[in-house]
Parts: C-alpha cells; structure tokens; sequence
C-alpha cells in the first residue's frame, strides 16, 4: 500500500478520525460546531449557524443567549460542543418574539425563568408587561383630555396668576425643572421673550400654554421631532388636528405592542408544551446532559407548572 493509500485508509486500515480515538459519531458533532456534520445515529442536531439563520442573528449571539439562559440547557458532546436540537431552536424564536413586546431585559428573565422551572415567575413578568402598557393607555387618554383643554384654552386649563412669568414660576407651576424648561427653548419648542435690559426669560400665556403641552406629551414618551409640529399648528391656527394626529400615531404604536404581546405570549404558550415533553424524545439529551434538569428528570420542568392550578385561583 502506497503513503498516500494509507493516509486515505487511516491507521490500521480504520476510518478517518479513529486514531484520535473520534469515531464517527463524535466526529460529526465535533465538525458540527464549525459547519460540517449534523446528524447522528438517524438524529439531526443543530449547529449554532442553523439557530442563527432561524432568527437572523450571529452564531455568536447564539452562544450569548445559550451562556444567558434565553436558551434551555444543551448537552455537550466529548469534545465540548454544544449540542442544539428543535427544542433550542423553538426556545429561541419565543425570545426574538417576546421581545417585540417586552423588551429584551423583560423577554431574557422570562426565558430564565421558564428555564430554571419558575413558569409562575415568568407569568408574573407577563402580567406586568401588561399591566405596564394598560397604565400608558389609561395615562394617554388623560394625556389627550388635558391637551385639548390646554390646546383650546376650555375650563380645564389652568388659570395662571399673572400674565407675565419668569422661568421659575412656569416651572414651579408646571411642576417641572427649570433645566427641563431651557432643554425644550435649546430644542426650538419654547421661545418664550427676553425682559430689555436684564435679559430674564417672559413667559406669556401662549408660551406656558406650549410648555404645558410640551410637558404633557413628554409625559406620554413624545420625542421633540413629535412634538414641534403639533405646537406649530397650535400658534399658526390654533387648531389641534396636528395634536389629535399625534395622540393618535401614540395610539397606534401602543396597538403594534399589545399585537406584539400576543404573538410573544402565544410563542411562550406553544415553547410551554414543547417544553413538557419527556427529554427522550430528543436525541440523547435523557442520557448524557449534564447541564441541567432538562435532561435529568423524565418530567421536565415545566410539565406541573404549564397547566393552570385551580386550587390557586
């Protein structure tokens, strides 16, 4: 037999990897990592390029979320390769989703907490999402009921005590800083007059009515790009349809979030179920995962808690 022959053959006649002590199986798990085999004894195993093409991330950021918990825990093959699976992948397009809704602090500790078998924890961190984006719809109504009173100076507009006031007493009346009130004069919102002489800030009526309504849309998380047209309508004609526009693209934002909720919360609801079944169902992780209770309980760690308790309620 030639060199070349037996380089071909291997060592002894064996496979290519035997030598090593790397049979076949731990041969693909080893190049699987890298981009090579993927499938093991009629099982396919995922590799971290695969979960990243899933969600459109780097395959470093796979292992960011593996190291973070966003990710059940992944058996390792001899040669310390994680070894990824449907479940990994499934777990992973519920995070890209909850975060759409709630985030990516609030999306990564519900993610941990399904992982660590605290579902009740991670349905506390729901509720609160929701509950958060409720507040925000109660807070723009009231904001949108001030605005039109402030805007077209009805009843419900506050009474001034003079008509002419320093920065101080606009501030002390508005309940705000006079830092945040020079912020919004440095960003065009706010030109309120300059005293002769002394060169003190005048605010009329108009101009405390325009910081009134500054300070209300940013009390609502209005940007100052969002803000300026709606005080330019107001001093050119007058009119609030530009604010009435502005309430209602607020609107519309809070509506992509509660859509975004639902979609995360369904995700979470289908990982749930995938979650419970028994760890055998995937390959070998009932066997030779050493990471967590994933793999070491039949049950799993969400089977109890996936259900509703009815005692509790």
């Amino acid at each position: 037999m030639s060199r070349r022959e037996a380089g071909r053959a291997g060592v002894g006649g064996a496979a290519p990897g035997a030598a090593a002590g790397v049979g076949p199986r731990d041969e693909g798990v080893a190049r699987g990592e890298g981009g090579g085999l993927a499938r093991h004894a009629g099982a396919e195993w995922l590799r971290p390029v695969d979960l990243a093409r899933a969600a459109g991330v780097s395959t470093q950021q796979i292992r960011n979320y593996a190291d973070a918990g966003v990710l059940p825990p992944a058996p390792r093959s001899p040669a310390g390769y994680r070894r990824f699976d449907d479940r990994h992948r499934q777990a992973l397009l519920t995070y890209r989703a909850l975060v759409r809704g709630h985030g990516p602090g609030t999306a990564r500790a519900i993610m941990r907490a399904v992982h660590e078998g605290d579902v009740p924890r991670a349905f506390a961190l729901i509720d609160a999402g929701h509950a958060a984006l409720h507040e925000q719809r109660l807070s723009l109504r009231a904001t949108g009921q001030a605005l039109e009173a402030v805007a077209e100076g009805g009843p419900g507009a506050p009474a001034l005590p003079r008509s002419r006031l320093r920065v101080g007493e606009v501030a002390a009346h508005l309940g705000v800083r006079t830092s945040a009130l020079r912020v919004w004069e440095s960003a065009g919102l706010l030109t309120p007059a300059r005293e002769p002489g002394t060169g003190y800030r005048v605010y009329l009526p108009a101009d405390v009515r325009d910081a009134r309504v500054v300070h209300l849309l940013r009390q609502s998380h209005y940007l100052f790009a969002q803000i300026r047209p709606v005080l330019d309508d107001l001093r050119r004609s007058g009119g609030v349809e530009a604010l009435r526009t502005a309430l209602a693209q607020r609107e519309t934002v809070l509506n992509g979030r509660t859509r975004a909720m639902l979609e995360g919360a369904g995700r979470l609801h289908a990982y749930l179920d995938t979650a419970s079944r028994d760890p055998s169902d995937y390959p070998d992780t009932a066997s030779d995962d050493p990471c967590g209770p994933l793999a070491s309980s039949s049950q799993g760690p969400y089977r109890a808690a996936s259900a509703p308790d009815d005692s509790a309620q």
